[in-house]
């Protein structure tokens, strides 16, 4: 697929490399749409179906399927891993985490010289925030922005303090490279219409022209973000049969077949009893947890939870005690303190303490120590609150999230929580566990009385990839995505090692951050590799620490390995120019290793 030109600057680059190899996902889902026409034409009178059992399985060419299912690196991955299990397929080994891969994940810790620098550099520029803030407040300079009128002056203002300050002078200047615009799907290769801004990122124009860039920052993790295929397919025949939205609550008229065979099929997945669905995966945490919890309970936090999860938390009016990251010794401290010494405002016993902790954690790479959490919860007589939102299809040798992935019983966990966004490429999110629970939820949830009901096609498109997954479509597309995805994980992950980068995460987490602690050296990367027709994620303060700002990767099963390859070489240029390759002590150990995909 030709590239969309760039930059003078990149031109040496660009003008030779630019033409990425597309996803060989998108052929197999236009050959797959061109065999389902029939299948469709002879079912149009049964209405909507799950899948069709006469569809003849999606079969690749068998050299393209040998080639990619050929073994992984073994031998660095031996080293860290004393226990696998062995999948069917004999040229696949699906990893499977001792309690040392979970305990100690990497991480890495700013140098004092370092930490110094980056948090001078913000003084400076809060400063010169402040500074210009003085100056417009008095008229002397020009503000852009919104701002009160004068006759409001005496007002309490609407727009202030110190976050109010840092996005309008800092993180402004940086919005081209953090809020990005496209035209098409989320897949593994998109199109975003190129803009540009006269004052600084105040405002932006469109200049009309788009640019075809490789997607690294979407959380397309099982690649079924398509308009073409059996999933696109069928979201058109709901459409045609209910409508784009009902318009209601699933307690009044909203709810529909399709969506009652939606939430029996998450069950199924997940291997609970039952499950409740909702349109907004932020609203599934925010407006449930309150629901769960409230005034004279405790809930133990991970310190680097979704923000949704602490909204979720505070409007329970529970107390809230936070433990560090993924430190089973430290929450275990915090439990054994709750269960002797009670609550300290009443001097009684908590009525009941939920453990709320993530599967994948986005801005890490980190995956739970969840073995160990089940084992505290069980001994100090908590609740676990799980949340899935990355680890749902991205992890565990059917997809299953980490609770497959580390060995766990669904019934350890009294509440799963996923989103239905990210790997099944559709919008909302779920809650799993006892029908006792889902009742409860059914009649307490703020979200379930007073929301939307989620809309048909996205209800569909839930159903016909979540049935791939499980092999209800009568292929093994969903295995061959979820080999792919973990493939693909190892090879990018050891690539990055040993040209240099410093990441973070567990190496089964598709989520990738490479560290470079200061934000404007994060810019400058983005900003270099956008040209250069790479699309990829900066995440900085206050989404991160002031230290420890990074690039974002995000693997798919949509990549192929020449895809990654060329990702590889732009993100190695790019890199050098930026001086943003911290982990050359480390890439030293990976320079004699084969890596092989």
């Amino acid at each position: 697929m030709p590239a969309a030109s760039t930059d003078k600057g990149s031109s040496d680059f660009t003008s030779s490399e630019a033409s990425f190899p597309a996803s060989d996902l998108e052929d197999r889902s236009r050959s797959a749409s061109k065999n389902s026409d029939s299948d469709h034409s002879s079912n149009e009178d049964s209405g909507i179906s799950l899948h069709d059992g006469d569809r003849e399985p999606i079969e690749e060419p068998k050299s393209e399927r040998e080639a990619r299912l050929g073994r992984c690196d073994e031998i660095e991955y031996a080293k860290k891993r004393s226990t696998r299990v062995k999948d069917d397929d004999d040229d696949f080994i699906y990893p499977k985490p001792d309690a040392a891969s979970l305990l100690h994940q990497e991480t890495a810790e700013a140098p004092w010289i370092t930490d110094f620098l980056v948090s001078f550099s913000y003084m400076v520029k809060f400063f010169f925030a402040r500074l210009s803030e003085f100056l417009q407040a008095r008229g002397w300079i020009k503000c852009h922005g919104h701002a009160e009128t004068w006759k409001h002056r005496d007002f309490v203002p609407i727009v202030g303090g110190m976050e109010a300050l840092f996005i309008r002078n800092i993180y402004r200047i940086g919005s081209d490279a953090v809020n990005r615009v496209i035209s098409s799907v989320p897949g593994t290769v998109m199109t975003m219409p190129q803009r540009v801004s006269h004052d600084y990122g105040w405002t932006y124009e469109f200049s009309g022209v788009e640019q075809t860039v490789m997607n690294m920052g979407s959380y397309n993790y099982l690649g079924f973000a398509q308009n073409e295929g059996p999933c696109a397919d069928n979201a058109c025949e709901a459409i045609d049969h209910l409508g784009v939205a009902s318009c209601s609550s699933a307690q009044h008229y909203g709810s529909t077949s399709v969506n009652r065979q939606m939430e029996q099929l998450v069950a199924e997945y997940l291997g609970t009893e039952a499950a409740i669905c909702f349109p907004m995966g932020f609203g599934t945490n925010a407006m449930n947890i309150p629901a769960l919890v409230g005034k004279g309970d405790l809930v133990l936090s991970d310190k680097l939870n979704h923000t949704s999860l602490v909204l979720g938390c505070r409007l329970s009016g529970a107390t809230i005690k936070v433990f560090k990251h993924n430190d089973v010794a430290d929450l275990e401290k915090k439990l054994c303190d709750a269960v002797v010494f009670g609550d300290p405002t009443t001097q009684r016993p908590y009525k009941k303490i939920l453990i709320v902790m993530e599967g994948i954690y986005s801005m890490e790479g980190t995956i739970s120590p969840l073995p160990q959490v089940i084992a505290l919860k069980k001994k100090y007589k908590a609740y676990l609150f799980l949340d899935e939102a990355h680890s749902i299809g991205a992890l565990g040798r059917t997809g299953r999230g980490v609770v497959e992935y580390c060995g766990c019983s669904p019934a350890d966990v009294d509440i799963m929580m996923g989103t239905l966004t990210k790997s099944f490429a559709a919008a909302g999110g779920y809650i799993a566990g006892s029908k006792r629970l889902i009742d409860h939820l059914r009649v307490k949830s703020h979200d379930g009385v007073y929301g939307m009901a989620m809309s048909p096609p996205v209800v569909q498109q839930v159903i016909s990839s979540m049935s791939i997954m499980m092999g209800k479509d009568g292929s093994d597309e969903g295995q061959r995505r979820i080999k792919q995805l973990i493939r693909n994980t190892h090879y990018f992950r050891k690539q990055l090692k040993k040209l240099g980068f410093l990441t973070y995460g567990h190496m089964d987490s598709p989520v990738v951050p490479c560290v470079m602690f200061y934000c404007t050296r994060s810019l400058h990367f983005i900003r270099e590799t956008l040209n250069r027709n790479l699309a990829t994620v900066g995440v900085c303060y206050p989404a991160t620490p002031l230290a420890k700002c990074r690039a974002r990767f995000c693997l798919s099963a949509g990549h192929t390995k020449e895809q990654l390859d060329w990702a590889l070489n732009v993100c190695s240029q790019v890199a050098d120019i930026s001086n943003t390759k911290y982990g050359m002590q480390e890439a030293a150990k990976w320079r004699n290793v084969d890596i092989v995909y």
